[in-house]
């Protein structure tokens, strides 16, 4: 195990703790700290003190891509969305101060509630699927109305031009994390340049990477709790998130895949996507979401960046969970093709 990797899975407890009880009202040490199977762009670590549980989450250590990791961002997202119908974590204390813990962290509460990793839900009924997938509905709609400047990230991010400055975005990340040619990837970014829509102005808080495994519920799915990793978010377009979500229904469930293309829906109770994206216009006010197609292939192709650069990293040494990245990193050229097959 390289030095910078076992950086990441450790921390400075003792240090740890003595910082927090100078910064955060009613901490007191000392605490222990274990490593999250998740988080693997950023090191999640859950903190156990005699003043109760918490949850810290910090930057990786490591030459980074400009703009990645985020974790400030995270914080001031969540912090801004607190007193919204969109369900987050309390915020506790962001700490910019590297000599701490070696990089950027921020501490939040821990939301004891459960996490489903496989979007078919074998561990619900019929009923509570269908509950759970309408929570996440009603949040992400709810995200979508909140008025940026109301809860002050007016300037989170530029308004306007979302998909082409994401697209730009996200090949140059594409091209700095490259470890082999991906055809698919060439045929998504060239098509991507050519059949741009045309900016429609609409403009709001974004996620980023809205999906099942970034939400906390209530163990039966009768409630979403949080939404956590913010770390993608942005000022941008509210439909590259529902296409983010929805690509969902198109991939399998196998494999590294957690996807729903090949679970009967209907009988588990879970809506089509056709249904899911009716009911978001429906609580949004719209009666259709336009340019669906090239919404969708853009999900892929970014997700696809996303993966590759997590893999890289891998290679490099510097994941969170290197087996796992290395893992992940096998579905790059399967999410580009089916991109290209949206297309």
């Amino acid at each position: 195990m390289s030095t910078q990797v076992h950086q990441a899975a450790q921390l400075d407890t003792a240090a740890l703790s003595t910082y927090l009880e100078g910064k955060v009202p009613g901490f007191k040490g000392p605490l222990s700290a274990d490593k999250t199977p998740s988080g693997q762009s950023n090191p999640t670590f859950l903190l156990s003190s005699p003043t109760g549980r918490y949850v810290l989450r910090k930057k990786p250590p490591g030459q980074l891509l400009k703009s990645a990791h985020a974790v400030d961002r995270e914080y001031r997202v969540m912090k801004a969305l607190e007193d919204t119908d969109v369900p987050v974590p309390r915020m506790l204390h962001l700490c910019e101060d590297t000599a701490v813990l070696g990089t950027e962290f921020f501490l939040m509460e821990f939301v004891d509630g459960a996490i489903f990793w496989n979007p078919a839900l074998p561990e619900l009924d019929k009923a509570q699927r269908a509950k759970l997938y309408d929570e996440q509905n009603r949040a992400l709609a709810a995200l979508h109305m909140v008025d940026p400047v109301k809860v002050g990230l007016g300037d989170f991010g530029k308004p306007g031009s979302y998909f082409a400055r994401q697209r730009d975005r996200w090949t140059k990340q594409y091209r700095a994390s490259e470890t082999e040619n991906q055809p698919d990837m060439e045929t998504l970014i060239t098509w991507l340049v050519e059949n741009e829509p045309k900016d429609d102005g609409r403009v709001s808080l974004v996620h980023g990477d809205y999906r099942i495994d970034n939400m906390i519920f209530k163990p039966d799915g009768s409630r979403l709790l949080a939404v956590i990793d913010w770390e993608l978010s942005t000022l941008g377009h509210p439909f590259s998130d529902l296409a983010y979500q929805c690509m969902q229904w198109r991939l399998p469930n196998r494999d590294a895949m957690r996807g729903l293309a090949d679970v009967d829906r209907k009988e588990l109770g879970i809506p089509t996507e056709e249904e899911y994206v009716a009911k978001y216009c429906e609580r949004t006010g719209l009666s259709h979401i336009p340019h669906w197609n090239y919404c969708l292939a853009f999900s892929f192709f970014r997700l696809a960046a996303i993966v590759q650069g997590v893999k890289k990293r891998a290679l490099e040494g510097n994941a969170s969970n290197p087996e796992k990245a290395l893992r992940s990193g096998k579905m790059v050229p399967i999410l580009a093709g089916m991109g290209v097959s949206v297309i």
